[in-house]
């Protein structure tokens, strides 16, 4: 019996990037397919932000292909990508520290337009993270660390997303939230939705992951299973200590 493949939620082919005058990324390729989690790993420097952006469409790729779920996004612009079904919860959280929780929540499903459905949604996130509902009328610049990043991945949920990107979660974070945050990606992959994640703690990542690319220098430089990653030699030296 065939066996069937699964097309690519997102395609990235000979993706090329320039940043601040410096050519960031050099004909990256990668690809995800649904209901995967799969991590970029590298150096500070390497590319995965970039990447992250231009995918969320808040950079421009000097050549190359961007295809979610079948269709172009080259030429999109960021609050068309939300539409489509991408949503990012950018590196250092970035919320809106003079709104309360309750206003991040409904600004991450401003491209929606049925309430009792945002309403309904942002009840699921508080289910989701019951520190986040039990503050929903507190300033999010009062949080700490670990709630503001459970607040940028709820905001970000609030799309409806068939496609997140997260970048470096748990930067900052003390250990014991780096895990409670970890083990709210691995529930959220039970929801179907399909996670590109970046992440300092390389171990930790390829732990969660499906897959795995290695970013050096703004170029792929191995790609594999993330079990694969985790026992190569090089990849143990370079990156998991």
């Amino acid at each position: 019996m065939k066996e069937v493949i699964t097309p690519p939620l997102l395609e990235i082919k000979e993706l090329h990037v320039n940043y601040g005058g410096i050519q960031a990324l050099t004909a990256v390729d990668l690809f995800i397919r649904p209901g995967e989690v799969v991590t970029l790993v590298g150096a500070n420097g390497a590319g995965k932000t970039t990447t992250l952006r231009t995918i969320s469409r808040l950079l421009n790729p000097v050549r190359g292909q961007l295809i979610y779920n079948g269709q172009s996004i080259v030429r999109r612009q960021p609050h068309e990508v939300v539409r489509l079904g991408i949503s990012h919860a950018p590196e250092g959280r970035r919320v809106l520290t003079k709104q309360t929780v309750l206003d991040n929540l409904e600004l991450g499903a401003y491209t929606r337009s049925i309430r009792p459905e945002v309403a309904a949604d942002i009840e699921r996130q508080f289910q989701t993270f019951p520190r986040l509902a039990e503050r929903r009328h507190q300033l999010a610049g009062t949080l700490s660390g670990g709630e503001q990043q459970m607040l940028a991945i709820a905001r970000a949920l609030m799309s409806r997303p068939k496609l997140l990107l997260l970048d470096e979660p748990s930067l900052g974070l003390a250990p014991v939230i780096v895990r409670e945050i970890f083990s709210i990606i691995q529930n959220l992959r039970t929801t179907g939705v399909t996670i590109l994640l970046v992440e300092q703690n390389a171990h930790l990542a390829l732990q969660t992951a499906d897959r795995g690319y290695v970013l050096e220098a703004g170029q792929i430089t191995l790609t594999g299973p993330a079990s694969r990653l985790l026992a190569d030699e090089r990849v143990k030296k370079a990156y998991l200590g």
